[in-house]
């Protein structure tokens, strides 16, 4: 047969011919061909009988019997909707019970036409023998189809040979959905195990090959291998180091989400499972699993309310706004200050969430005036202030835009919530409003101040708003983050530039950071910050060389790595926001209440309206200056601002008789 097979790719004709599925109808006619077969065996078997010779309308009679019931069982049962190609043991079961359906059914009319006096159909055991033939060609056929079928495939293959990680159930439906694949990306030439015992042996007609971090190389060269493939059943290995044997020695990773998507009967031809392949990302590495969130309470919270949405086409406000939308909530404001995110929001929103109600309200939140006409056309029951401006370096250079932004902006949407009696206020805020040494740090800390004591100061006069803060870390892949930056100068061929060796940052995604803001926001009774457990830091350095070798390149040889030095008002090493003795534990094991001081609402005032009248006077000296004396913690690192940290301490050498400012950490 292989021969035959080889001989026909010889011709030109045969070598550009497409392998598509059969239709199904044209499966169910070849098994009741093969059906009338077996029937027509026996009838010439028995044709030299006289006993039991059949005149031939009787014989072409049963042999319309026969295949009659044969077609109302494979109907039934469905044995012929499968891929042949891709049959499996279940498949042969069904033709099993076809073949055992039918031969009870024929038994039955045979027994009932002798009780009616008739002719009996067939001898009992000529029955029996059309069944065992029946089912031997019909396991024949599949069988035969499935070789020629990957025989064929192969003599076409220009497919890139891999192993497949793991050898579970759905490590064999990967690697065999690969296999059978037509006109595939893939070959898969074994499964490689990370258990004992497992090597050197065969599974499923594939070699398993163990692993050994120290002869892994060789392995993919020996046999020319292209990549590893895992699914997502094996994310939190990769994600606990295992991957770092392959990204440090240049292998390729692939990854597949879901391979139980692809064992169905009823995949299409046309949904290749190549297609759903995609190399693996460095935020696939860092990302974790997902934490467990109380989606029953926040859906009872936001179902059927009007919630508002600051900063809405930002990388955090608009995935607030697609999780919001999937709760149901009964109207969906977005405000923004970007008119062609705007806009491309609203298309994408209007195709994931075609009877969700959007409201796209184009203004910044520096317009008190603007704002205030949202709140008195929509009076939402529910506030998620994402606007802010989040570049350090960036804010260090515009520092006026940073305090009107981030602090004006957030007390005019605190002040209108308040007033237009909102049920819940969640600001979103960042980890560098801890101890910040920066003036983007310093605004979200003055933000959280004054969002803070305005709570306690409206409960005390008998307001219902609650008012909460949510802070976490860097979000992987979002606007301006280093990722995205690292990606797009590897792609120019680089240098990739990093600002010091040894700087750190804790990574979270974007869909843990905004059901972080909605599940806080809901359980928040008023007046906390919520922090969120960032797990264990990240190296940028390390992170660099991870992305450059995922990218198939090596680092400082294919693309540089270059330090430039940190940038104004940069941290080395981001503060540790999970210690026990700064916070408070919830029901939610991931997210914690920080301890921090509280302040007068009057003494807040006075002091941000100061620091809001320098910013609009753009006095920034003054400003900073005013800053650093209410917030005494703001410590200014790698800037121009860290001249007026030696007149304060000056000032404060001066005044021998002023006590010691107390420092508070969050």
């Amino acid at each position: 047969m292989n021969e035959i097979i080889d001989r026909l790719f010889q011709f030109k004709w045969f070598r550009t011919f497409k392998l598509k599925t059969a239709p199904r109808w044209l499966v169910l006619v070849c098994d009741l061909i093969i059906v009338a077969f077996a029937f027509a065996l026996i009838a010439l078997s028995d044709a030299s009988d006289v006993d039991v010779a059949r005149t031939p309308t009787t014989l072409m009679r049963n042999l319309a019997i026969f295949v009659g019931v044969y077609l109302a069982s494979s109907y039934a049962l469905k044995s012929y909707t499968s891929i042949i190609r891709l049959s499996v043991i279940e498949d042969l079961y069904r033709v099993f019970l076809v073949v055992i359906c039918s031969t009870i059914l024929l038994i039955i009319i045979n027994v009932a036409c002798l009780s009616l006096g008739g002719e009996e159909l067939y001898r009992f055991w000529s029955i029996l023998i059309v069944g065992a033939i029946s089912f031997a060609f019909l396991v024949m056929e599949r069988l035969l189809i499935k070789h020629i079928y990957a025989r064929m495939t192969q003599a076409q293959s220009t497919k890139r040979r891999v192993l497949v990680l793991g050898t579970s159930l759905n490590s064999l439906i990967l690697a065999n959905a690969l296999k059978s694949e037509v006109n595939g990306m893939y070959e898969p030439i074994g499964l490689l195990s990370i258990k004992e015992g497992k090597e050197n042996s065969t599974l499923n007609g594939f070699t398993v090959y163990k692993f050994d971090p120290d002869t892994i190389t060789n392995l993919f060269m020996e046999h020319g291998i292209h990549a590893l493939i895992f699914d997502a059943s094996n994310i939190k290995l990769m994600r606990n180091g295992f991957a770092d044997h392959f990204i440090k020695n240049n292998l390729a990773l692939l990854s597949i989400n879901k391979v139980e998507e692809y064992e169905g009967e009823d995949q299409k031809d046309s949904d290749s499972i190549s297609t759903h392949i995609k190399e693996v990302q460095i935020e696939d590495l860092l990302g974790r699993d997902q934490i467990q969130l109380n989606n029953t309470l926040v859906r009872s919270f936001i179902k059927d309310s009007v919630v508002l949405i600051t900063g809405a086409c930002g990388s955090i406000g608009s995935e607030i706004v697609r999780q919001v939308a999937s709760y149901k909530a009964k109207q969906i404001v977005l405000i923004d200050q970007a008119e062609s995110p705007m806009h491309d929001l609203a298309l994408e929103l209007k195709e994931q969430f075609p009877n969700a109600n959007f409201v796209t309200y184009m203004g910044d939140v520096q317009n008190k005036d603007r704002m205030e006409i949202a709140f008195d056309m929509y009076h939402p029951d529910y506030v998620f202030h994402a606007a802010a401006y989040k570049h350090v370096p960036m804010m260090e250079i515009n520092p006026t835009e940073g305090v009107l932004t981030n602090v004006m902006g957030t007390k005019n949407m605190a002040d209108l919530a308040l007033k237009y009696k909102t049920r819940k206020f969640v600001m979103v805020s960042t980890d560098k409003a801890v101890n910040p040494t920066n003036v983007m740090g310093c605004t979200k800390r003055l933000a959280e101040i004054y969002t803070q004591s305005l709570f306690f100061e409206a409960k005390g006069k008998g307001a219902t708003t609650q008012f909460i803060t949510t802070r976490f870390g860097n979000v992987l892949g979002s606007n301006g983050s280093v990722i995205p930056i690292f990606r797009k100068q590897i792609e120019k061929g680089g240098p990739v530039t990093i600002t010091h060796r040894d700087i750190i940052r804790y990574f979270m995604t974007i869909p843990e950071a905004c059901s972080l803001v909605l599940e806080a926001g809901c359980m928040g009774h008023g007046g906390e910050i919520y922090i969120f457990d960032m797990g264990e830091p990240v190296k940028i350095y390390d992170l660099a060389t991870r992305m450059i070798s995922l990218a198939g390149l090596r680092p400082n040889i294919d693309i540089k790595i270059t330090e430039i030095g940190l940038r104004p008002g940069e941290k080395l090493y981001e503060e540790l926001l999970n210690d026990k003795e700064k916070t408070i534990p919830t029901e939610n094991e991931k997210i914690m209440i920080a301890k921090v001081r509280t302040y007068d609402y009057n003494d807040v005032c006075n002091h941000i309206d100061g620091i809001i009248y320098y910013a609009t006077k753009n006095k920034i000296h003054d400003m900073v200056l005013a800053m650093k004396e209410f917030v005494p913690e703001y410590k200014s690192n790698h800037s121009e601002f860290e001249e007026i940290d030696k007149e304060i301490k000056q000032q404060q050498q001066q005044e021998t008789t002023t006590p010691e400012t107390e420092v508070y950490y969050s």
